[in-house]
């Protein structure tokens, strides 16, 4: 492995930390905690999960996970206006990304496979992103934001998830408060 280049990817990545997710804009929101990395992260965490719910390799789905939106180190995230007018060349990032890695690191593979969406890992892995989407939106309409209200009326993200599992994930993410995490283990006691 060219242990140049691993350093430099290792910076790319790094770089992610600064590019804001651009649904900021629609969303009419200035949430700059909300990068590609931390969305990575969620979506990472999720999709060990989902995975397990679903019987799926969970190293694959885990790897796409963490993987899937690598290319925005180079091309920016993309939201649906952007899409309409914007055509991004993410295999061509990808290439020039991951090609350099030898033969038996299938990196580049894998992620190709998330992008194609037909194995179960990928549904998985894609509705792993589509999850932190909604748990996302529900932070920011706790928040009093009232594009994020409007995006979860009707439930259209919810309509794009494709296994069984994250369907009823979805449903209980609609249904809980943002806040119900904590409210078992808060205590005025000290230690």
């Amino acid at each position: 492995m060219n242990i140049d280049k691993l350093v430099n990817l290792f910076f790319e990545v790094g770089t992610l930390r600064k590019i804001a997710r651009s649904h900021r804009q629609t969303l009419l929101t200035d949430d700059l905690s909300d990068n590609i990395a931390s969305h990575s992260y969620r979506v990472t965490i999720i999709a060990h999960f989902l995975s397990q719910l679903e019987n799926a390799n969970t190293e694959k789905v885990i790897t796409m996970a963490l993987f899937h939106d690598i290319a925005e180190s180079r091309s920016g995230d993309q939201n649906w206006v952007n899409k309409r007018y914007v055509k991004v060349f993410e295999d061509e990032i990808l290439n020039d990304q991951l090609s350099w890695l030898n033969k038996d690191n299938n990196l580049l593979e894998i992620v190709k496979e998330y992008n194609e969406r037909k194995t179960l890992e990928a549904k998985v892995a894609k509705d792993a992103d589509l999850l932190d989407q909604i748990l996302l939106l529900r932070e920011y309409e706790n928040n009093g934001n009232q594009e994020a209200v409007d995006w979860l009326k009707g439930k259209g993200q919810l309509k794009l998830l494709t296994t069984k599992s994250a369907k009823k994930l979805a449903e209980k993410i609609y249904e809980t408060s943002v806040h119900d995490w904590w409210k078992d283990i808060w205590t005025e006691k000290r230690r």
